[in-house]
């Protein structure tokens, strides 16, 4: 027992420093649990084969399809919209929104999704954003009670439980508990946000490193000039190659792109696939041509090759109806020529942008001046700002051509943050079938196998660009953490310390009661939490919670609620929590800040739930 509490100690020490990654220090204290011989190496390694992990690994995936088809900003948006300028109606929204999306999607996903989006809201209403993104960070905490799989520490409890040999918790068994904390939280936060964060001075916002894709077809005027065509199945061009047509020569028109759309009974397949114009593309019926040029032209165009003008008619499939450039496959950048370019006074048609590159040049900006028509014969200047097209992959490849050019901004950062949109009706009901499963007992689906099915159906109906992009939403620090801890709370039980420290608490507390006893393993694991991951914690003080409740032979679900809310709802530091983080430089926080609003509030919200959880699961 010594040996494991000496681990323990050990761990919690280097959790708390913050010097070592917290993933290494769990691995660091699994591999001495195995070298002094507490655990064996299959008790060992059993994290890794958890249920609860594999469990966590896909709702990773699954939220990050969530936000890669824009499903979350695109519902939170305009529900946010209702808010207009009301300063009472718009904090209320926040914590509302936020927590239900938190509800489903991790706490830091949340944050990362509405941080914008509230700084905006804010702007608009006149507000200073540090009233509201505190709350924001609170409630995405405070969401994560509402269901199963909210938060890690939910999911431990619900282990600990199960392996106990107690009935499983449902779906929506927090519910009760996270509304208590949402309605808790609100009613805190209104004054204290009031008093403490209303009055800050605004910094003036950081200069971005590059522009984005709409600031840049706004500067350039892509859109006004911007037209789009359907390829009958009778038209001349089908068949033909974009060469072959010679637009530019015969109309002084570029073409943009081909988007060319699947049949409807593909709607869980990719839907739209771009096409950059390049010369040897093919033309096919029921093609869509996005054309830049004169509205004449346009129409002289699609009249003598029989093609149909679509602004203001239907759309191609999964389109929005809006006439717009999309960046899904393809995407653009702006590339400044260096003094010691090759290219130099070349005309644009014979640098090879085409042909070593496969990317177009969409305009020239030089100095103030926009060159947009007869780029092709354009000679290209020194410091000369080129517009380019491709597909992400080329135009990435342009970095490399260091001696010539320099790339501004960062162009797979760029794609990263364009939304898959039309696959978000997709995503949206690959969630519900998923919360589905979990919810009614009648489906025979464990919820790990649900959320299983549900992350692999993101994958296999393009939520993602590829499949890295799926692996690149999951948090494998997070994950290793959480497997190499899960054997820690085994030892504990196995040496009898767990059961040793239950007797301590038991015999100081329990003789006042089980809420009592409740309320020291409550604020013990909220002190904790201050200090170390509220999953670690979660982890830790789950055994001890359990044996405690069975010493003093009540129900340990009360007991196993303190140490889950306890442990999700910190916020007396901005370190306790990614949210709580992420939120500290928009807002402008001082360590401070989190003392006066969040200290009140996590000291407040344990009084409450001491109550409350009582008589919700009764001892």
């Amino acid at each position: 027992m010594l040996v494991t509490l000496i681990i323990l100690v050990l761990s919690a020490a280097f959790f708390v420093s913050g010097k070592v990654r917290s993933d290494i220090v769990a691995l660091c204290a699994l591999i001495g649990l195995l070298v002094f011989q507490v655990l064996t190496p299959e008790e060992a390694l059993s994290g890794f084969s958890n249920s609860v992990v594999i469990m966590m690994v896909g709702l990773f995936v699954v939220g990050g399809a969530i936000f890669q088809t824009g499903l979350a900003k695109m519902i939170s948006s305009r529900i946010l919209k209702l808010a207009g300028k009301s300063e009472l109606r718009l904090f209320l929204l926040v914590m509302l929104v936020t927590s239900a999306i938190g509800a489903f999607v991790s706490n830091t996903g949340t944050v990362a999704l509405m941080l914008p989006i509230v700084v905006s809201l804010a702007a608009n209403a006149g507000m200073n954003p540090g009233r509201l993104l505190m709350p924001l960070a609170f409630a995405s905490s405070m969401g994560g009670m509402m269901t199963l799989i909210g938060t890690p520490p939910n999911l431990v409890i619900q282990d600990t439980l199960v392996h106990a040999g107690f009935e499983p918790l449902s779906f929506f068994s927090f519910l009760p508990v996270g509304l208590i904390c949402m309605l808790t939280g609100i009613l805190v936060l209104l004054p204290l946000t009031k008093w403490f964060l209303s009055k800050r001075k605004k910094k003036d916002e950081e200069v971005s490193s590059g522009k984005s894709l709409s600031e840049l077809v706004k500067e350039y005027g892509l859109a006004h000039n911007l037209f789009r065509l359907r390829v009958d199945a009778a038209s001349d061009i089908v068949g033909q190659t974009v060469q072959t047509l010679d637009v530019r020569r015969r109309y002084g028109l570029n073409i943009l792109e081909v988007r060319r759309g699947e049949a409807s009974q593909h709607r869980f397949l990719k839907t739209v696939t771009q096409k950059l114009a390049s010369a040897d593309t093919v033309i096919q019926a029921n093609d869509v041509l996005y054309i830049n040029g004169d509205a004449s032209a346009v129409n002289r165009f699609a009249g003598e090759c029989r093609l149909e003008m679509m602004d203001g008619h239907a759309t191609e499939e999964a389109g929005n109806g809006e006439r717009s450039l999309g960046f899904y496959d393809i995407g653009i950048a702006e590339i400044v020529l260096m003094p010691t370019s090759n290219i130099l006074n070349q005309r644009v048609k014979e640098a090879g942008f085409r042909d070593k590159f496969n990317v177009n040049v969409l305009g020239i900006r030089r100095k103030k001046e926009y060159i947009l028509q007869d780029l092709g014969n354009e000679r290209m200047h020194n410091g000369d700002v080129l517009l380019v097209q491709g597909q992400w992959q080329d135009i990435a490849r342009l970095t490399k051509e260091d001696t010539d050019w320099v790339v501004l901004g960062q162009p797979l950062a760029e794609a990263a943050k364009v939304t898959l949109d039309y696959k978000a009706p997709v995503a949206a009901f690959i969630m519900v079938l998923m919360v589905v499963m979990m919810v009614f007992d009648f489906i025979p689906v464990a919820p790990v196998t649900a959320v299983m099915i549900a992350a692999m159906l993101m994958v296999l109906t393009g939520c993602f660009r590829n499949v890295e992009a799926a692996y690149k939403t999951i948090n494998w620090e997070t994950i290793v953490l959480f497997a190499a801890m899960l054997p820690m709370s085994l030892a504990l039980e196995k040496t009898g310390a767990s059961e040793s420290i239950s007797n301590s608490l038991v015999s100081g507390l329990g003789a006042y009661g089980p809420i009592a006893l409740m309320a020291g393993i409550y604020f013990t694991t909220s002190l904790m939490t201050m200090f170390i991951s509220n999953t670690v914690t979660a982890v830790l003080m789950s055994p001890i919670a359990l044996q405690s409740a069975v010493q003093i032979r009540v129900s340990p679900v009360p007991f196993l609620f303190a140490v889950t809310v306890a442990a999700s709802m910190c916020f007396a530091s901005p370190f306790s929590t990614p949210p709580n983080a992420l939120v500290m430089p928009a807002g402008q926080y001082t360590f401070m800040d989190y003392i006066k609003v969040g200290l009140p509030l996590q000291i407040i919200m344990g009084i409450v739930m001491v109550f409350a959880l009582p008589m919700l699961f009764p001892f």
